[in-house]
């Protein structure tokens, strides 16, 4: 979905002065969470979160936090700067794009029933063919 020519996620994460990464980052942070795990969940190596991770933190809206089994370990937290980024962020991404908010509701209705359907239906098993 575009917004204002862009695809919808980094528009949003745009109009928040962050880097689609960054907002992804921010919106995995429900709870601290180690560096690797962030890695793992973005599909990239450790070198590319830490960078992410620490732009995050020059803005001030994570830090980096021991772990309590393992100090070793790094748990990337957010701060309450970053809870109310996070949260704006969150806000945004749930307010349906503007092509959907402006169909009639008859539309909206029928769209709605459509994808209600199509999420129903069970996708068929090859091996229930067999």
């Amino acid at each position: 979905m575009l917004v204002e020519g862009k695809p919808r996620v980094p528009a949003i994460a745009a109009e928040l002065d962050l880097s689609p990464s960054q907002a992804i980052v921010l919106r995995l942070l429900a709870e601290p969470r180690p560096m690797g795990d962030l890695a793992a969940a973005m599909h990239c190596d450790n070198s590319n979160i830490t960078g992410i991770v620490d732009r995050l933190e020059e803005r001030g809206l994570v830090e980096r936090q021991p772990a309590a089994y393992d100090r070793r370990v790094k748990l990337i937290a957010v701060t309450r700067a970053g809870a109310r980024l996070r949260d704006a962020l969150n806000r945004r991404m749930a307010e349906p794009p503007e092509v959907i908010a402006n169909l009639s509701e008859e539309d909206a209705r029928d769209l709605r029933d459509i994808l209600r359907r199509a999420v129903a239906q069970k996708p068929a098993d090859p091996a229930d063919s067999a």
